[in-house]
């Protein structure tokens, strides 16, 4: 039996007015915020929304990178959601950076065997800074003079072969390294954040840096050019110690803070994941021709001194010279030296790293620079060197005698003055100078030849004559025990077996 049930007359009328006034109702819903106030950006807008939006995997984060770079560092617990991690480093403390091969199985299968390059910089993080590199390098170059921006602690480091540092670039350092095994880098960055602020008054604020990681790999002509991926990430530079005080300021800044404070930043990292990126600009490599300062030769690692912007050119190689040149350069710098010829100077003498920090300085302005202001400026190795050079220092030979060679012509005068009773002091006898760092009997015997003109190989002996005019034998040991600065005359006689000569030392 079914049942239907049928509403009356008055019922429809009463749903009929229910459903206006409901409609009625909800058209007035926002206008008493007036016209404009309300939009779907504002809604999105909403923290709820943006959690939901982050939540959504995206594409690139879907996109497996082949490397990743991972800096065993904390990142700092002070940085809200959504900005870029931020990392303290300690001046001159080495990090190591871990290179991770994330490529699936057979992705890029040319890689297989093949070594790949990548190339360490640190460079501005500021837009502003970066327009300026090249004029904030230079000042830091004037500051630093022979220090380096960025280090590679060699010692440390895992797996990396040929490691290089471009005496042109004090930011930069490069290395090979075979993605199949393990290799990590250590580095050191030896620039403080407030080295570059605008005013240095006592606490401001430093300027962030960013590390970042060029690798390329080889093309056809065996040349590092095809680039592969590029990450970077956030740091400053404290000096020592200076990084530790400022995570823990940063940590216990957080601990005050209210559970609703702390939801609006992101947790402090163990380690620093480097994000992808664009390569850096204007990267040049030329291959099998290394820059000065440059060593060719593999697990060597050169540091010099020089510029590290991207964008300045190489100084000029110092120019090839003979060796009576470079003997006698110590002696052409004079005070008349003008700054043109103080320059051939110092490329001369091996110091053309320096050659810009002394473009206009003359032979006299380089003569007044004590030992503390070369070091100062050339750093505590080539500063020295460069002193020496200045001031004309001679290394002292280990041993120096004194010789003179003894004629038929005077010893038979000073025989018949002899014979006559009269006295020997009024002969007149010219001495050389020999200089001996060996001091051995082969030494000995070829500055003799050099003495005499002859071939070394025409002195059979060198004896000394001994007590009662015995000839005692020259020997290595002998020769190491002379007394510095002693007098010999020489005497010599033929050989009677061949044309050699058989020479006394009296």
């Amino acid at each position: 039996m079914a049942w239907a049930l049928k509403l009356p007359l008055a019922d429809e009328v009463i749903e009929s007015g229910l459903v206006q006034d409901f409609d009625a109702s909800l058209s007035g819903i926002g206008q008493e915020l007036g016209a404009g106030a309300y939009s779907m950006s504002d809604v999105l807008a909403l923290p709820i929304f943006k959690q939901e939006e982050s939540s959504l995997p995206s594409e690139n984060e879907n996109k497996i990178l082949p490397f990743q770079y991972v800096l065993c560092t904390a990142t700092s617990p002070a940085v809200k959601l959504h900005e870029e991690t931020l990392t303290y480093l300690n001046q001159g403390q080495s990090y190591e950076i871990r290179m991770l091969d994330n490529r699936k199985l057979g992705e890029l299968p040319e890689l297989n065997s093949k070594l790949v390059k990548s190339i360490f910089r640190v460079v501005f993080h500021d837009r502003r800074l970066q327009y300026t590199e090249h004029q904030q390098l230079e000042g830091w170059r004037w500051n630093r003079p022979g220090d380096r921006i960025l280090d590679i602690d060699v010692p440390m480091s895992v797996g990396i072969i040929d490691p290089r540092a471009n005496p042109t670039q004090l930011n930069t350092v490069e290395f090979l390294w075979d993605p199949a095994k393990r290799t990590s880098v250590f580095i050191q960055v030896h620039c403080i954040s407030t080295e570059f602020t605008m005013r240095k008054h006592g606490g401001e604020k430093g300027v962030p840096f960013r590390i970042q990681i060029d690798t390329f790999k080889e093309n056809e002509n065996g040349e590092y050019t095809e680039h592969l991926h590029s990450a970077s990430c956030q740091i400053k530079v404290f000096k020592p110690k200076g990084a530790d005080r400022k995570q823990k300021t940063d940590r216990e800044k957080m601990e005050k803070r209210t559970p609703q404070e702390k939801e609006k930043y992101q947790p402090s990292y163990e380690t620093t994941i480097l994000t992808e990126c664009s390569p850096w600009p204007e990267i040049t490599y030329v291959p099998n021709a290394p820059s000065p300062g440059f060593n060719s030769s593999h697990n060597s690692f050169t540091i010099s001194e020089g510029n590290g912007s991207p964008n300045h050119q190489p100084e000029p190689p110092a120019p090839i010279v003979d060796v009576s040149s470079a003997m006698t350069s110590v002696q052409n710098l004079l005070p008349t030296t003008t700054p043109q010829e103080a320059q051939q100077w110092l490329h001369r003498n091996r110091f053309a790293a320096y050659s810009r920090l002394f473009t206009n300085f003359s032979g006299a302005d380089l003569l007044k620079l004590t030992r503390d202001d070369v070091i100062q400026i050339c750093g505590p190795a080539d500063g020295i060197r460069l002193f020496n050079a200045l001031k004309g220092r001679v290394v002292r030979p280990r041993l120096t005698i004194y010789v003179c060679q003894e004629s038929q012509q005077l010893r038979e005068h000073q025989q018949q003055k002899h014979e006559n009773g009269e006295q020997g002091n009024g002969a007149f006898f010219v001495y050389h100078a020999i200089y001996l760092e060996e001091l051995t009997s082969l030494e000995l015997t070829e500055k003799l030849a050099q003495l005499f003109n002859i071939s070394p190989h025409q002195i059979n002996q060198i004896y000394k004559q001994g007590p009662t005019g015995i000839h005692v034998l020259i020997s290595d040991e002998m020769i190491q025990n002379f007394q510095d600065e002693s007098c010999f005359v020489l005497d010599t006689m033929k050989a009677e077996t061949n044309d050699g000569y058989h020479i006394i030392l009296k």
